[in-house]
């Protein structure tokens, strides 16, 4: 009983703990520097973030010009949130479609992944939810 109560402590202690660390940009993953090449050519890397919390690994990118990524830890695009619009080359081509056709006045300013859904959001902050293939399900407040 002890060496199971002693487990489950040490467990618990190892989930509980967050570490973050500051990563030179020239340190972070080729996937990592290629999409923000790719999307964000005139963005340059104003800080990285390498954040490990119990059994998860994220990367935090903070471009010029007000953007933040976010990556998983196989180096794939998670979040993107900004304050102005969105290249459209990061976001779905069917979820783009979709905004300009029903919302032809407004931009995705942030645009999310999870196990789910993709959501994005508009500049007038609509919210839209999409299945994994792009197609919308709802508006979310």
């Amino acid at each position: 009983m002890k060496k199971i109560l002693g487990t489950i402590a040490v467990v618990a202690v190892l989930i509980s703990c967050e570490k973050e660390k500051i990563v030179p940009s020239t340190d972070l993953p080729s996937e990592i520097t290629d999409y923000t090449a790719t999307h964000f050519p005139n963005n340059l890397i104003v800080q990285s973030i390498e954040d490990k919390d119990g059994f998860t690994k994220t990367y935090d990118v903070l471009l010029e010009g007000s953007f933040s990524l976010e990556f998983n830890r196989k180096k794939e695009i998670i979040d993107i949130d900004g304050v102005s619009e969105l290249p459209s080359s990061v976001i779905p081509t069917k979820i783009n479609d979709y905004v300009v056709t029903n919302y032809p006045d407004n931009v995705i300013t942030d645009w999310e992944l999870d196990d789910k859904n993709q959501q994005v959001e508009l500049d007038n902050e609509v919210g839209l939810v999409f299945n994994m293939n792009g197609d919308f399900l709802r508006i979310e407040n």
